[in-house]
């Protein structure tokens, strides 16, 4: 098993499982494909929903896949002022692909919930630490033959790429909360991590885009940290005669402090560190 001699490392590897609220009241409502053309310029976070049921993805997602990340850029947009630990000892990830399998699954469901496919654009002010305790949501649908991520599948194949084989020991998702994961680590550790905004954009038929926000809580015996982390992802569906059915992805993963942390109000909505990956994924069958 790999050891945990970098704490702040585990921590950055753990936060890309979550596939993370204090909102500025003059934050600008920009579209996702604005909030990816702008990076690495952001200083706010986006403006997005509440996340309710479960992130709906185009029905060409729908299957096993091979997926290939690499990490292309990373920045420290309030260096030297705010660097987060860990940041400079990630450069060393750069270039380096990962890869591991992904699903994303059919909901069978014979209920419609509108709401859930708005994706409306708006502010929504909530109390982190309710969301951390509170497990429990109102029940909501998804439409009919919704494509959604297997998020346990994905959670934990991710972890062992990044962390090792011996390193998460279990995913789960919260029966009554599809935004609530447990993640339970080797050397007692646990992370749960809480979906609380999300937002999509459909440009084309071929082009989506999604984007999350995730408040996690990392602790063990003897320590606890709090975080916030966004996941942007632009995806594009493409025939091509060699590779055959692939999606290409331009994912942008930003970390945020906790109102808990020391430096937050020198930070406030403003990432302390940004992390943009290249996605590849080759299809390996449908459902």
């Amino acid at each position: 098993m790999k050891s945990y001699q970098n704490f702040w490392q585990v921590i950055l590897n753990l936060s890309l499982i979550t596939i993370v609220l204090l909102w500025s009241n003059d934050a600008i409502a920009e579209t996702l494909a604005d909030r990816i053309a702008n990076f690495p310029n952001w200083e706010n976070k986006p403006s997005i929903s509440a996340a309710k049921a479960d992130l709906i993805y185009p029905d060409w997602m729908a299957g096993n896949w091979n997926l290939k990340s690499t990490l292309v850029d990373m920045v420290a947009p309030l260096a030297p002022e705010i660097v987060t630990p860990g940041f400079e000892n990630n450069r060393q990830y750069l270039d380096q692909p990962v890869n591991f399998q992904v699903r994303f699954k059919l909901n069978k469901s014979n209920l419609n919930t509108k709401e859930i496919s708005e994706q409306k654009l708006i502010n929504f002010p909530t109390s982190w630490s309710s969301l951390i305790n509170n497990s429990k949501i109102e029940k909501l649908d998804l439409p009919p033959e919704a494509v959604i991520a297997d998020r346990e599948f994905n959670g934990l194949n991710i972890g062992k790429a990044l962390l090792g084989d011996d390193a998460i020991l279990s995913v789960k998702i919260d029966e009554d909360n599809p935004n609530r994961q447990t993640t339970i680590l080797a050397d007692n550790l646990e992370l749960v991590s809480v979906i609380t905004s999300r937002g999509s954009e459909q440009l084309n038929p071929d082009n989506f885009i999604s984007c999350e926000i995730t408040q996690q809580l990392f602790q063990g015996e003897t320590m606890i940290y709090l975080n916030e982390v966004e996941t942007t992802t632009n995806y594009y569906h493409i025939f091509d005669q060699e590779r055959g059915e692939i999606i290409e992805a331009n994912q942008i993963t930003a970390i945020y402090l906790s109102p808990q942390d020391p430096d937050y109000f020198l930070a406030v909505n403003r990432p302390v560190a940004l992390y943009r990956y290249q996605l590849e994924l080759s299809l390996k069958s449908r459902e």
